[in-house]
């Protein structure tokens, strides 16, 4: 008998356990008799031109303007009139609400003579009020009608725009204008999911990073999970004064209120050194995936030359909670611009599932979608790619000039001197012909398609004759295709004439938006990913450990993830240079290299059994000189929205 009861008291724990699991990955459950609701799915029901839309201030648990006050952030709401019925919310945090506008129209907020938000930027209002969830739009600390001083993604950021979800759910206060208390919970269920790309979509990542309760979902477009990552590429500097520079974009305080942010801002990023500090840890989510209790929808764009593809790729890996992945050729863009109804649809079902508890099934779709070719989408169950192997391709000598990639190391090496405006251009047009400041190596033309997915490296044994240099590494698809002309400041977008519409619209917000188009062009060649290491961060990113010239040494150049597939016929290349002007500020110390092959190495993952043919005596002669120059490259290395 007590067998038999330890037996059911176990079984008992087991269920208990097992649905404490589960209730972690399960949506919420839905509002009894939501009268906007028909089968599994919300569909317009209330009134967004009779909808309530009001302001109130947050307050915080800092100070850091130090004005003897909690800093206050200001927020905009958009929702329904239901008669007492408890709605989700759809959070935007933004700096960018006065500034600088949302969307490629560039949408800021509106306000009526009493201050009173009649147009929020974006479509969420206006498609989501009417479905049953409230829309609400956070002025970071700092900025708009916010107090408090933007610190750039680090504390202030994160914990000022928590406190909201915290007021949603009746754990924190705020007030109207006039001073008067404003209670979320008689209209909410504190239930919330933040969207946001680019700067919105990494504070998105922070606040999920600390567990606030409430917030069930998040879907950050384009965002950054590692302000080191953004500002430095393994030790090389992308773009001084890089947060500060963001501060005065966005700032919206008088000078004095902020100036001590500002400074610390300026010390704490360290750009003389490019190490990695406590300023930059405050400013990484990834070592607390663990903490994040909402599922994530990430979307990113492989083209990205703003925020790089290790952003999303480092923390889809760190997470353990229900994930969706989406994955474009296209650069820094949101997914409403490149893919729009599919977005709305797939976004729509997404909130409908966790916020509003209803059983749509996209939970049992493929988790990762991803577009091969341009407007080509497949999707898949896992990123990496199930299968993914890491392939180590020898370095070949080739002719002595362009060296070749394939199945036996050379003997022989290279020697080149770093030039500080080689361009990207430049450094991968004519890969037969000799080009100061550069090394190539080249594959033979490949028998089949070969998927890469995931984050290539190359291992270079060199021997420097500076106690630093910047070292990048280039891997290139060159074979003429159609492909997203990812050009600088376009994104690989292209807008049309026409509209289209996506929810309701009052005389004040429209929720009619010009269409686009993805811009492809058909080139001689695409890169496929890069990879950037200072040479004296080698040990480690903490610390620099100069280099000796009598020495040679093993460095590492890691890249940027990838997913891309290169078709039979194409040549893979592998482009070495030292300063990069495109994608960093060069820090030229006029270095000489000289490359040992028998120590060198490509590392590829690759997808299924394909391999690079063997190479011959001497590296394929290739074609590339019809490229599409980009605008100044050093706007590249500046943040934007």
């Amino acid at each position: 008998m007590r067998r038999i009861l330890v037996r059911s008291l176990v079984t008992l724990a087991v269920l208990g356990l097992a649905a404490a699991l589960g209730a972690a990955a399960a949506p919420a459950t839905a509002t009894p008799r939501a009268p906007y609701v028909r089968g599994t799915s919300t569909v317009p029901f209330y009134s967004y031109a009779g909808a309530v839309r009001e302001s109130v201030w947050v307050s915080t648990p800092l100070d850091n303007d130090e004005d003897g006050v909690p800093d206050k952030v200001a927020v905009d709401v958009v929702r329904p009139r239901t008669g007492g019925v408890r709605v989700p919310v759809i959070m935007q945090a933004s700096p960018y609400y006065t500034c600088c506008g949302r969307g490629p129209e560039k949408q800021v907020k509106e306000y009526d003579a009493n201050g009173t938000i009649t147009g929020q930027p974006l479509f969420y209002d206006n498609y989501f009020v009417p479905r049953g969830y409230a829309v609400i739009a956070v002025d970071m600390a700092g900025t708009g009608r916010s107090t408090g001083c933007t610190d750039t993604d680090g504390r202030e950021d994160t914990l000022a725009t928590k406190a909201v979800i915290d007021w949603l759910n009746g754990r924190a206060k705020a007030t109207y204008a006039d001073g008067s208390p404003a209670d979320a919970t008689a209209w909410t269920n504190g239930r919330v999911g933040m969207v946001g790309r680019g700067a919105d979509g990494t504070v998105t990542n922070g606040v999920a990073a600390t567990g606030v309760e409430g917030l069930k979902t998040v879907v950050p477009i384009s965002a950054t999970s590692s302000g080191y990552d953004y500002a430095r590429h393994n030790g090389v500097v992308v773009s001084p004064d890089s947060n500060e520079y963001l501060f005065h974009m966005v700032n919206s305080r008088p000078a004095e209120a902020c100036a001590r942010v500002l400074r610390s801002l300026d010390v704490g990023s360290d750009d003389a050194t490019g190490d990695y500090n406590a300023y930059w840890a405050e400013r990484d989510v990834r070592p607390h995936a663990s903490k994040v209790r909402a599922s994530v929808f990430l979307v990113h764009g492989l083209n990205d030359g703003n925020v790089m593809t290790d952003h999303f790729a480092l923390w889809w890996q760190e997470l353990k909670v229900p994930r969706k992945l989406w994955l474009t050729q296209a650069g820094h863009v949101d997914p409403f611009d490149y893919r729009r109804a599919e977005w709305v649809d797939t976004l729509h079902r997404w909130f409908d599932f966790y916020l509003q508890g209803l059983r749509n099934g996209i939970d049992r779709e493929p988790p990762v979608s991803r577009e091969t070719s341009p407007g080509t989408w497949v999707d898949g169950p896992a990123w990496p790619a199930p299968g993914a192997r890491e392939v180590r391709v020898p370095l070949g000598d080739g002719d002595g000039t362009t060296g070749t990639l394939g199945a036996r190391s050379g003997r022989g090496g290279r020697v080149w001197t770093d030039d500080p405006d080689l361009s990207e251009d430049a450094a991968t047009a004519d890969p037969n012909r000799p080009v100061a400041g550069r090394a190539v190596f080249l594959s033979r033309p490949l028998a089949r398609d070969m998927r890469l997915s995931g984050n290539p490296s190359v291992t270079l044994r060199v021997k420097v004759d500076r106690p630093t240099t910047e070292l990048t590494a280039r891997l290139v698809d060159y074979g003429t295709a159609a492909r997203v002309n990812t050009v600088y400041p376009a994104e690989g977008l292209r807008t049309l004439d026409t509209r289209s519409c996506w929810g309701a619209s009052t005389q004040a917000d429209s929720a009619c938006y010009l269409d686009s188009a993805q811009d492809v062009v058909t080139s001689d060649r695409g890169i496929l990913t890069r990879g950037w290491q200072d040479a004296a961060h080698r040990v480690s990113l903490r610390f620099r450990v100069p280099l000796r010239p009598d020495r040679w040494y093993t460095i590492k150049v890691p890249m940027q993830a990838t997913d891309q597939i290169v078709r039979a016929g194409h040549v893979l290349g592998l482009v070495l240079q030292q300063s990069d002007l495109e994608y960093t500020t060069p820090a030229t110390t006029g270095a000489t290299v000289r490359l040992d092959l028998s120590g060198s190495s490509l590392s590829l993952p690759v997808v299924g059994n394909a391999r690079l043919p063997r190479p011959g005596a001497e590296a394929p002669r290739v074609e590339a000189s019809d490229r599409i120059g980009r605008q100044d490259a050093r706007l590249r290395s500046r943040p934007t929205p």
